[in-house]
């Protein structure tokens, strides 16, 4: 299963970076400078410095950028005769002495251009068994940085006493990789950036298709698995050399990034906090599992947990619900600064306003979703509930009693306060849980998960709720009718097509949420338009919002209509009309009546009718939440009756359709199905029957000798 990166928050107390560059991204073919890739990289860190960031670089490439242009010079300088002869390679403290003036010489003009002073400094081994050279070297690194001056660290290869570069790995550092966590952990910088050719650590070669992105390294997990490639074709490291640099550095608290330096952004993503690379951390083992579990492994789990909940006392599942809320209390910090990071990336790719509102965790919700877990606590037990008590013979009983479901499986899309009213549910009736949650969701969905199972107790187990983090597990896990009882999908209609077509489990759930508010003729004009205003706008990326205003053809002649039209568009709602609607108030005719906006935008028809509101319904609806508005009750009772949705309000509007509002305390999604549950499905939605009987040693024997007297017995309170 693919890790979790629940960790690059800590890019916010991030002040003093250390940037390791590459001698691959400082260089091009034949050992040339890569000058526009340089030249995005002085850019990028000229604007940190200037937003108050505290940079040191490391940058290898001068002996491949001395090399090449030795190798010119002598060419210049040969004879055709001396052409013929062998090529001796060339000395390479030569190359690195002529190629450091040459890297210096292109760092002190770009950043001469972006107005930011740097410093060359000159390091070698042997220097930091030195006390009295490390204290210096702190002290003037400290003074640059107050003058904002930028210190560009390389090895002194020239005159090191290794017996040649890329050959000798002794010492305290062995290459500008480890040269650059030295400096990390001797400045106590906040954070390591290691540049490389690669987006970061794969679990094979990058050319390999098979391997993957690692994003969070996990030691004990990862050491032993990963395949490396062959080392950097110019410089002397490669990845082998960036990961053990990376760990070393990690393990002793500096937190490490590697990542392609082909792209500048890269440092500025991940200082906001966005997945980028692989991350190295000494709490990684806390973010990621150090065994991969299969599909089937994590539904047994489940089942196995859930029925270790299911022994428990009343009192003791009551207890871990509360335990919950006050999780979710404790933690709302840092759950916020998760959500703010998912937000900030969902409006960076661009996604769509509707989608990034569903993402946001609004002021107070965290309090919200603690208060439905506490409500769902004190529910009377769900769980074992006599139903119905029939003496089936004399002396022998028959209860029918409530009963867990099993294992859940809920895949989800955007909104990450389901994960927690999904979770408490299914706690609270007794169910094992996999969740799968939208990627877009990821950190948020990582940090409720961490929140929620951590209150959890180990006589129970963490396994009882799951967290699926790869899209490619669906597949697997909708196969898995034998242990899997129940898919609720909750998102797009085209998910939850795909789920129903691709799976042998039962699906309860909706594919779209077409909700409906008539205005008849009897209405009450304010209350309609607080109605129609509320439906539409108190959530408008929610599946009970109206999507369709149907108003009577006689509220056209009183003004009704504009002034129901006035409220919404004054409110920033666009509006696309029927052919009637859209002739009347000129505006744009509506695609299609069977589309659910998810915005500030609505459909708005005028109809005959009741009847014609009715019809209309049926005809273009999804069986969600319909609403009448009127003040005629004969009316209102015949849309009552004959509106064939799981929800019908009369005054009212469509956003109660929802399982706290209902007092189920939360709810699991809705289901416009007809078959198990039906509208907000709650706790009651999530339970199925059991049979127990009770005998005095009563046999069939072919029916002979028992007299059946089916009588209900009272149940007692």
């Amino acid at each position: 299963m693919e890790e979790l990166d629940r960790s690059r928050a800590f890019a916010r107390d991030v002040k003093r970076i250390v940037v390791k560059v590459g001698t691959a991204v400082v260089t091009g073919k034949g050992g040339r400078l890569a000058l526009g890739r340089l030249g995005a990289l002085c850019e990028q860190l000229a604007e940190l410095n200037s937003d108050g960031f505290e940079v040191i670089l490391v940058s290898s490439g001068a002996v491949g950028l001395g090399r090449q242009r030795l190798r010119y010079r002598q060419l210049v300088n040969s004879s055709f005769a001396d052409l013929q002869k062998p090529q001796t390679e060339l000395d390479g403290k030569a190359c690195a002495g002529v190629g450091q003036s040459s890297l210096m010489a292109y760092y002190e003009t770009m950043f001469d251009q972006l107005d930011v002073t740097a410093a060359q400094l000159l390091v070698n081994d042997s220097s930091f068994r030195d006390k009295d050279f490390r204290k210096q070297l702190n002290e003037t690194v400290k003074s640059m940085l107050d003058l904002r001056v930028i210190p560009i660290f390389n090895e002194n290869d020239a005159i090191s006493t290794r017996r040649a570069p890329y050959q000798d790995s002794s010492g305290i550092f062995w290459d500008n990789d480890s040269l650059a966590a030295l400096l990390a952990l001797e400045l106590k910088a906040d954070l390591l950036i290691l540049l490389s050719d690669v987006e970061g650590l794969y679990t094979g070669p990058p050319s390999d298709p098979n391997s993957k992105l690692i994003h969070t390294f996990v030691k004990e997990k990862h050491q032993d698995e990963i395949t490396f490639g062959d080392k950097s074709r110019l410089g002397r490291g490669g990845m082998t050399a960036k990961v053990k640099a990376a760990v070393n550095a990690a393990y002793a608290g500096i937190p490490v990034i590697i990542t392609s330096g082909y792209s500048a952004e890269n440092i500025d993503k991940v200082l906001r906090g966005l997945r980028v690379g692989t991350l190295f951390h000494q709490d990684a083992r806390l973010w990621a599992p150090i065994t991969d579990s299969s599909a089937r492994d994590m539904a047994v789990a489940a089942r196995e947990s859930s029925r270790k909940l299911q022994a428990l006392s009343s009192e003791d599942r009551k207890k871990i619900l509360l335990d919950i809320a006050d999780a979710l209390e404790a933690n709302e910090t840092t759950i916020k600064a998760e959500n703010e990071l998912d937000v900030a990336a969902a409006q960076e790719a661009g996604l769509e306003e509707s989608l990034v509102a569903r993402l946001v965790m609004t002021p107070g919700k965290i309090s919200s979703l603690a208060a439905s877990v506490r409500k769902l606590a004190e529910m009377e037990d769900p769980i074992g509930r006599v139903l119905k008590k029939t003496e089936v013979a004399d002396g022998l009983v028959l209860e029918k009693t409530s009963s867990p479901l099993g294992v859940l499986l809920i895949v989800f899309e955007s909104r990450p306060d389901a994960l927690v009213q999904i979770a408490s549910l299914a706690i609270r009736s007794g169910n094992g849980l996999l969740l799968k949650g939208g990627k877009e969701a990821r950190r948020s969905n990582a940090i409720l998960h961490k929140v929620i199972t951590d209150a959890i107790p180990e006589t129970v187990g963490g396994k009882l709720i799951g967290l699926v983090t790869s899209r490619e597990e669906i597949p697997d896990l909708l196969k898995l009718d034998d242990v899997i009882d129940l898919v609720i999908p909750r998102g797009s209609n085209k998910l939850v097509t795909q789920i129903k077509n691709t799976t042998k489990i039962p699906v309860l759930g909706h594919a779209d949420g077409i909700c409906h508010v008539y205005v008849d003729k009897s209405c009450d004009t304010d209350m309609a338009k607080r109605i129609v205003s509320d439906a539409k706008l108190d959530y408008p990326a929610a599946c009970n919002a109206m999507e369709t205003l149907l108003v009577h053809k006689d509220l056209e002649q009183n003004a009704v209509l504009n002034e129901l039209i006035f409220a919404l568009q004054s409110n920033g709602v666009t509006l696309y009309g029927g052919p009637r609607a859209s002739a009347i108030l000129n505006i744009p005719e509506a695609r299609s009546f069977n589309h659910e906006y998810c915005s500030k935008a609505c459909t708005v028809e005028v109809v005959e009718d009741v009847y014609g509101a009715i019809d209309h319904i049926h005809q273009h609806g999804s069986a969600h939440t319909d609403c009448i508005v009127t003040e005629d009750s004969e009316v209102a009772e015949l849309f009552l009756r004959q509106v064939d949705s799981a929800a019908v309000f009369h005054n009212a509007s469509t956003r109660f359709s929802d399982g706290f509002r209902f007092g189920l305390g939360a709810e699991v999604g809705v289901s416009t199905g007809r078959i198990h549950a039906r509208g907000p499905v709650g706790v009651e939605g999530l339970l199925t029957t059991r049979w127990i009987m009770r005998g005095k040693g009563q046999v069939v024997d072919g029916d002979n000798g028992i007299v059946y007297t089916h009588q209900d017995i009272p149940i007692q309170a």
